[in-house]
């Protein structure tokens, strides 16, 4: 199957400069492609993994894709979809930052025997000479084109600033660096990144005469409307020293049933005709759907052996039932119900004194992080939805002891119907 076919059943494509160009040039030959990545953070959260799938997907079906990290326009800061200047970031912490992220894109793509890139813009960026640049690239430029650029026309109102304006030139000249000394000719990104690319396009060609092309993924927001990554709790990190593969599964799990399929569609590899199946499900089924999202998203982020942890003390926290076999056949998940096994949910240690005396229920709740202020607690516990040991509290003052522990040596604390956190004196 042509890598476009497969891209655009799974909900990638946005926007492409030429559809039945590009689509008979993936079929016909080998090509490489890039996406850029950029390096504000020490690691990429879930909102960059609609592009990583994207080169997973190239690679997987022949193709030589290369990830950029902006160590250069990272020094820059890219406007688009910004409502203001980013923050301004030193050398060191970018060169930090982007040896973080090639070490994350190194679990998803094969980097052996140059099957794919990995580099990174400030290798040449950096070293350029601004009259130069000015007099060789930046007269290539049309202000008034800029401006019309989305990423522009949005700051226009709350202030553009010079350094920001650059950011187009530059990413520009990447695509025109990387056709010339790598034959690049697919450019992918985010849609807010489609006058970028089409600029880098249109530079390649007065440059080098070369046709290059450009392809944009639709910015993805759950069902509620919000962006891939943000949650009430924060970010989901891919670093899991940030978000720990159990959290990272738990995400996954509390996926909503109207973003179901194409989130499957998306961020797993399992076979279409397999996912086209949600639709149909209901109840039981669709909580084993969703299961099965959070496991093979989480291996292919953390791992086959983080994924069955995860899976295995989600499922004994919530007594959930396994995945039938007549779901997802080509789906690892586990298909028998998982022994009692807690580790890799979320812990924190409470000193052993504290609880002889007993500690008021909404105090531990608030301490513990289930809730975000004593306030929230109280009111959880008063609204019937705060559990110790499975059991409800019906006083938010109520004293938690040693008692509790029942033998076990912990104590499980629960909010709602899915957030766990275990006591463990000390």
């Amino acid at each position: 199957m042509n890598v476009y076919d497969i891209l655009k059943e799974r909900g990638f494509i946005e926007q492409v400069t030429d559809e039945a160009l590009v689509r008979e040039l993936l079929g016909r030959q080998r090509i490489t492609c890039y996406i850029g990545f950029d390096p504000t953070a020490g690691s990429l959260h879930i909102g960059s993994l609609v592009p990583i799938m994207a080169l997973v997907h190239m690679q997987r079906e022949g193709h030589r894709p290369i990830a950029l990290v902006g160590g250069g326009t990272g020094l820059i800061g890219d406007p688009s979809g910004k409502s203001e200047l980013r923050k301004v970031m030193t050398p060191d912490e970018i060169a930090a930052n982007a040896e973080a992220i090639k070490r994350q894109l190194s679990k998803y793509l094969d980097f052996e025997g140059g099957d794919a890139l990995l580099l990174n813009n400030a290798d040449w960026l950096a070293d350029l000479n601004y009259i130069e640049f000015l007099r060789d690239i930046g007269r290539h430029f049309s202000v008034n084109r800029m401006l019309a650029a989305e990423s522009y026309r949005m700051r226009l109102e709350t202030g553009l600033t010079f350094i920001e304006f650059n950011y187009m030139l530059l990413q520009s000249y990447d695509f025109y660096h990387l056709s010339e000394n790598y034959n690049c000719v697919l450019q992918m990104g985010g849609n807010d990144q489609w006058g970028n690319i089409v600029a880098g396009i249109d530079l390649t060609r007065r440059l080098t005469g070369r046709q290059v092309f450009g392809l944009t993924f639709p910015l993805i927001t759950t069902a509620q409307g919000s962006k891939m990554g943000k949650t009430e709790k924060g970010t989901i990190w891919i670093d899991g020293s940030l978000t720990t593969p159990y959290e990272y599964y738990q995400h996954w799990v509390n996926t909503d049933d109207a973003d179901l399929e194409r989130f499957l569609a998306l961020f797993t590899f399992l076979p279409m005709e397999e996912i086209k199946v949600v639709k149909r499900l209901a109840d039981a089924e669709l909580n084993m759907a969703k299961a099965v999202l959070a496991f093979e998203a989480t291996k292919i982020t953390h791992g086959e052996e983080a994924a069955r942890a995860a899976w295995k003390s989600a499922a004994a926290a919530f007594n959930t039932k396994p995945v039938s076999r007549d779901l997802f056949p080509s789906s690892s998940i586990p298909r028998t119900s998982a022994e009692e096994d807690l580790s890799a949910i979320p812990a924190v240690s409470v000193k052993r004194s504290d609880l002889e005396k007993g500690i008021p229920a909404f105090e531990l709740f608030a301490d513990s992080g289930l809730c975000s202020s004593r306030g929230e607690a109280r009111r959880l516990i008063s609204q019937g939805g705060a559990y110790v040991n499975e059991k409800p509290l019906s006083a938010f003052d109520e004293p938690i002891t040693t008692a509790h522990m029942e033998g076990t040596g912990e104590i499980r604390l629960r909010k709602g119907k899915k957030k766990y956190m275990i006591l463990r004196p000390q």
